[in-house]
């Protein structure tokens, strides 16, 4: 039996690199995003198939719906899409940057969910387990300045994905959060400074190995690979250095000084 998994957000970062993994691991992926040409070399390079769509538009997905169905269950979707816009307080931050991170962390991933729900019991059927995967972040579970409305909509993705997770009880559906802390893509913090290259770079700089893409690829794959019966229902992922989502260490890391008790 051949496994499928569905990945949104797969043209960069996370996404393009839990594509990759999957295929690595022997899975059949599809790769779902809005930048064609990214998912084509994307599945070029891995074998994998795409499907173009913007997930904030129902259209897109309804026909989403409709190509994965024709080639059969879906086994696993991980709901990566999403993104961050602006640092600015709740007082100054743009209502417009909002109403997008709200779009593409919360709506899209309920689009994709209820729309693929059908497709992922009939992978359950084969499979006996199906896999829903949802790519969070630490600041869905902890604030910090700057960011009320990337919070706000991780703390509701989190939120949806705990009702979730009640609301499938009882059927062979795992449903699994991975909530990492900072990733250094090449283009989330990009985003969320509006394209200005030397504030992006600042976030990272100094800090000693943050986690990487492929990273939390691995840990996606790991989870979905665990027997049927063993669920993984929070997976937070740090990089050393950061100890929560506001506490980072910057430069080497060094064991302090044991003092011998007297």
């Amino acid at each position: 039996m051949e496994l499928r998994a569905v990945v949104t957000g797969a043209s960069s970062g996370i996404g393009a690199a839990t594509v990759r993994a999957l295929r690595e691991a022997g899975w059949s992926v599809v790769a779902v995003a809005r930048r064609e040409e990214r998912l084509r070399e994307l599945a070029q390079e891995c074998g994998a198939s795409y499907i173009v769509a913007d997930l904030t538009n129902q259209g897109d997905v309804d026909a989403l719906r409709e190509q994965l169905e024709a080639a059969g269950p879906v086994h696993c979707v991980v709901n990566n899409a999403g993104g961050a816009k602006g640092l600015d307080s709740v007082e100054t931050s743009l209502i417009e940057d909002w109403q997008w991170m709200f779009e593409v962390n919360v709506l899209a991933l309920k689009r994709v969910t209820s729309a693929l729900l059908p497709l992922l019991r009939r992978g359950a059927l084969e499979r006996g387990v199906a896999d829903i995967v949802n790519i969070t972040s630490i600041a869905g579970l902890s604030t910090y300045p700057g960011a009320g409305g990337y919070c706000a909509a991780k703390f509701a993705a989190h939120a949806v994905t705990e009702v979730l997770r009640l609301e499938l009880h009882g059927e062979p559906i795992r449903v699994i959060e991975v909530a990492p802390g900072m990733v250094k893509t090449e283009e989330f913090s990009l985003v969320r400074f509006g394209g200005d290259q030397s504030r992006a770079d600042a976030v990272y700089d100094n800090i000693l190995n943050p986690l990487t893409a492929a990273d939390v690829g691995s840990i996606v794959v790991d989870a979905v690979g665990k027997p049927p019966h063993v669920d993984l229902d929070l997976i937070v992922v740090k990089p050393v250095a950061q100890a929560s989502v506001q506490r980072l260490h910057r430069g080497p890391l060094a064991v302090r000084e044991v003092v011998a008790r007297q």
